[in-house]
């Protein structure tokens, strides 16, 4: 017909790009797939099948979940909304409405699927990240604690209440968008027309009760969801704590409900529209709502605060400080702290320590945090193995005696190997090997550590049955291990042992790793790892396995998700197998009542910078629920419950039966290196620094609040607690304690002492003890007696020729505290480390002790201690046992990298110790003016390549050194 409009050609759609898409669609899908069955494989491998198919099954029905409930209402309600249109179509009000209206009518079922899967989607995607709040809900276990407003279990807050807002929030949703849906449907299709004066005349009674009920069941949910949120207020942060307060009680509980009442019934006017077509009454309830809502949840309240709480804070709030207190302090296990005032004595005489003498040999001199670098120098083999920078502390018993180690697992550095190609990384370059340890309370006589295990293989008193690390904190690179029979071994294993004294190989039999022997698998690893080489390389055969996700905590964390990890995995030999011990922890952030503290934060420290920070997450409740324990070689991980009494771990190992094995399973001489762990202990300092006070007003007025002091080795950082052997005042023996100081806040004297039983086989173990100073006299803190050491004229006048030849730098050890005596001892190693020599390290040369004022310099710690105590401490400090060798001062040589101890300056004039006679300053200056000139030779013999030289005058310059210390007046 002339003047008809032609119907445009169909578009062809270009085979290259229906290619193309179905080629990214595939794969998608084959990367998802290769994820899955990967996941899976590694899972069976490690023997915790249940875990993975857990989560699955209750990811994918939760995803299921989010699509049907969000995705079908948005598809039920355009489907009613495109029924209900008119058979008469108002066309010329506007062109792009009428091609909206005209494309609905011929393509309405894609339109309709497409919105409800994207909003379906997008929605399950949320739904699906809440497994673990699922199934904890699913396998809830009561604590037997209530609270004190509600009296509800505890669990009730940290089980039941998340997975009910959450259940509200996607009801709400879902009703959300099928509303929003349904009205833009309606609108395209004519059904809601605008600019009318009268709404009752515009739109058909079926429309408006399609959107009077949805709009009724709205205010239903929000109702619903209003009075969830009065249990909320036990959790809310609040001006002055965490939890129910004064104005909550008082004003937004009652508010709450009077705002769901008033939901519930703008919710009766809607549904009542459904029926009279007249929005004026739901409109105006509506608006009342919204009046009431901010008179009652925003002004009411702020008045009482204003009005009512702030004139009368303290006594309007006391019982909910009180119950504040009460919750906070059993959130974080701090409810049976014992505290006792110490009468710290400041004055130091003869014999003082003799009756705490069996403690003092215990005193570790050997500051893993600074040993670093000698273990690696001495102990490192090749380039490409390391050690930490910051090293651990255990416990062995050694000649029937426990003793404190300094303890390092050997682990493979890649960036240490010297051809860093893929093979050399995945094939060859596969393990670390070696536990090595040293006593923390001695060291050779040139500062070096004294060994207990070292070398490779290991050699020393602790056996090791199998010392290979597959497993460890460097493990970052996936490892492929196994050969056919009869190929040669491909696996670096140590750099000598082997035939004419070369490199020796291994392979690995271990039962770690997953079987790729097929090319299936071959291909599915390679799609994970996106490296083809794992496809193409010859020395991937039909023995191969794949060792992936080595490092400790990662592999915990995969197992027992719901489990939060310490941030210090340390290294131990048990039952002759080098093993990694992490100490894992339920948190929560639903406990009633408690404070809130930042994870970070409150264990952040000066060892954080160099082991990482924990997870940026708020907490108010904690447990170290589980010790895990991951096998170095074949990567076995081992769950134990510990606190078996926890809900959290309770209701999970219900969740996934048969991860975690009753406390019995743990082997004795597992339990003997089990140790109290180094975060909760932190974070459980930071609370006590307030909630010490149990009484409200102290609280209130924070009369007594603690804070933990900088580190004043760098002033800038938390100082860290410690691990040492403790006696405490009024026991009969020393135990393994972690223990830490609290200053005032903002003052640097000492408030109180703090420490916990560490060792896990003690009967005692956990428990919180605190030595309060007294307020009738100063103690000094660790930032004044670091100074007061520092400045004290012995120590500087030893210390000066360091810094000003510059042959050395000192670097001083951690700043000990010790209840001994009746009062409180400092003990501070300094070590030493040459300057200009790529293979320095740091070397124990001095001690220094100080008690009440007085401070002691010694090469040995019991030197150091017979200055400050006139000459008799009272006690041997047991260093150098067994005909090891001397103390640096006493003869020793030092070792190539260690740095040799300068003469003090001829001038310098130190003073006498407490207790000690006139100086012979002549004697002194001899002595000095000997050991100067015995350095100055033995400098020059060292350049000379003259060693034996060199040695004879070390050791002539450092007795010179010892006689002048002791003219000073010991």
């Amino acid at each position: 017909m002339p003047g008809a409009r032609q119907a445009a050609p169909p578009t062809r759609r270009s085979p290259l790009g229906v290619t193309l898409g179905i080629l990214v669609a595939a794969g998608v899908v084959l990367a998802i797939f290769a994820n899955l069955w990967t996941e899976k494989l590694w899972f069976d491998a490690i023997r915790f099948p249940g875990v993975f198919s857990t989560q699955l099954i209750t990811q994918v029905l939760l995803f299921l979940l989010g699509v049907l409930l969000v995705g079908g209402s948005v598809a039920l309600n355009m489907l009613i909304a495109f029924r209900m249109r008119g058979s008469q179509r108002r066309r010329g009000a506007s062109a792009i409405l009428d091609r909206y209206r005209e494309m609905l009518e011929g393509n309405f079922r894609g339109v309709a699927l497409l919105a409800s899967l994207v909003l379906g989607v997008m929605a399950g995607l949320s739904t699906s990240t809440q497994v673990m709040p699922v199934l904890a809900w699913l396998n809830r276990t009561p604590s037997g604690v209530t609270d004190t407003y509600f009296g509800l279990d505890t669990s009730f807050f940290m089980f039941e209440y998340p997975v009910w807002r959450l259940a509200l929030s996607l009801l709400m949703s879902a009703i959300i968008f099928g509303l929003i849906a349904a009205a833009v449907l309606h609108f395209a299709v004519g059904n809601l027309v605008t600019g009318r004066p009268h709404i009752r005349s515009a739109t058909p009674a079926p429309v408006m009760r399609h959107l009077s009920i949805l709009a009724g069941l709205f205010m239903v949910v929000y109702g619903l969801q209003t009075l969830l949120d009065r249990y909320g207020l036990m959790l809310d942060s609040g001006p002055l704590f965490d939890g129910l307060q004064y104005t909550d009680d008082h004003a937004a509980m009652t508010a709450k409900i009077v705002m769901a009442v008033i939901a519930f019934l703008v919710a009766a006017l809607f549904f009542a529209n459904a029926f009279i077509n007249n929005l004026l009454l739901p409109v105006v309830g509506v608006v009342l709502m919204l009046v009431s809502g901010l008179i009652l949840s925003l002004i009411y309240p702020a008045m009482i605060q204003t009005f009512t709480v702030r004139p009368n804070e303290p006594d309007r709030e006391r019982p909910y400080i009180t119950n504040h207190i009460r919750a906070t302090r059993a959130a974080y296990d701090v409810d049976d702290v014992e505290i006792q005032d110490y009468s710290a004595r400041t004055t130091a005489s003869a014999g003082q320590l003799r009756a705490d003498a069996e403690a003092l040999p215990a005193i570790r001199l050997m500051d893993p945090d600074v040993i670093g670098p000698t273990f690696e120098q001495l102990q490192q083999v090749r380039g490409y193995y390391s050690f930490p920078d910051s090293l651990d502390i255990d416990r062995y018993t050694l000649d029937g005696t426990e003793t404190d180690l300094v303890v390092a697992a050997r682990e493979l550095n890649l960036a240490g190997i010297p051809d860093r190609n893929w093979n050399n990384i995945h094939t060859v370059y596969t393990h670390g090997h070696g536990f090595v340890s040293a006593y923390g309370n001695r060291r050779q006589q040139n500062g070096e550590p004294v060994w207990v295990t070292r070398d490779i293989p290991p050699v020393g008193k602790i056996e090791e049955k199998q010392s290979r690390i597959y497993y460890g904190e460097q493990s970052n690179s996936f490892a492929i291990v196994g050969r056919q029979e009869g190929q040669p071994p491909i696996e670096l294993d140590s750099p000598g042992g082997g035939q004419g004294g070369g490199e020796q190989y291994n392979v690995y039999d271990g039962a770690g790793g997953v079987d790729i022997g097929n090319v299936f698998l071959r291909v599915l690893y390679a799609i994970k790892f996106s490296d083809v080489n794992v496809l193409l390389s010859d020395r991937v055969n039909s023995a191969s396995r794949i060792l992936y996700d080595r490092t400790p905590d990662e592999r915990v964390n995969k197992v027992a998700p719901w489990l939060t990890t310490d941030q210090n995995a340390y290294p131990a030999v048990v039952d002759g197998r080098l093993v990694w011990i992490i100490d894992a922890y339920t948190t929560s952030n639903n406990y009633p009542n408690s404070q809130k503290v930042s994870l970070a934060d409150s264990t952040s420290d000066t060892q954080t910078r160099v082991m990482g920070a924990q997870a940026d997450e708020e907490i108010n409740y904690i447990r170290n629920s589980v010790k895990a324990v991951v096998d170095a070689y074949d990567g076995t991980v081992s769950l134990y419950a510990w606190d078996e009494s926890d809900p959290l771990l309770q209701t999970y190992a219900k969740a996934f039966p048969g991860t975690v094995k009753p406390k019995s399973d743990i082997s004795p001489d597992l339990l003997a290196h089990l140790r109290y762990p180094e975060d909760l202990f932190k974070v459980q300092r930071q609370i006590l620094g307030r909630y010490h006070m149990t009484n409200s007003d102290a609280w209130y007025q924070q009369s007594d609040l603690w804070e933990v002091p900088v580190d004043p080795r760098n002033n800038q950082d938390k100082e860290p607690p410690y691990y040492l052997s403790i006696k405490w005042p009024g026991t009969d023996a020393p135990r393994f304690s972690q223990t830490s100081v609290f200053v005032p806040r903002g003052r640097q004297n000492l408030a109180s002492y703090f420490a916990v039983n560490a060792e896990a086989a003690s009967p005692d173990y956990g428990k919180l003890q605190v030595l309060r100073m007294s307020d009738t006299h100063q103690i000094d803190g660790p930032g004044q007696t670091f100074n007061a050491m520092t400045t004290d004229p012995k120590v500087a006048n030893l210390l000066r020729d360091y810094t000003n030849q510059g042959a050395a730098d000192v670097r001083y050890g951690n700043l000990l505290t010790l209840p001994v005596g009746g009062g409180l001892l400092y003990v501070q190693p300094l070590y030493t480390v040459r300057t200009g020599s790529a293979g320095s390290y740091p070397a124990l040369t001095f001690v220094v002790v100080r008690f009440g004022q007085s401070v002691g310099i010694g090469a040995t710690l019991q030197a150091a201690l017979d200055q400050v105590f006139q000459g008799d401490a009272g006690a041997d400090t047991g260093e150098n046992p067994n005909g090891s060798a001397p103390a640096p001062g006493t003869g020793a040589t030092p070792a190539p990298g260690a740095a040799p101890s300068p003469a003090p300056s001829p001038g310098a004039t130190p003073s006498p110790s407490p207790g000690s006679g006139q100086v012979d300053q002549a004697a002194v200056n001899r002595q000095l003016d000997r050991a100067r000139t015995a350095f100055a030779d033995a400098d020059k013999a060292l350049k000379a390549g003259d060693l034996a030289t060199y040695q004879t005058k070390t050791n002539e310059a450092r007795q010179a050194v010892q006689a002048a210390i002791n003219a000073m007046g010991r």
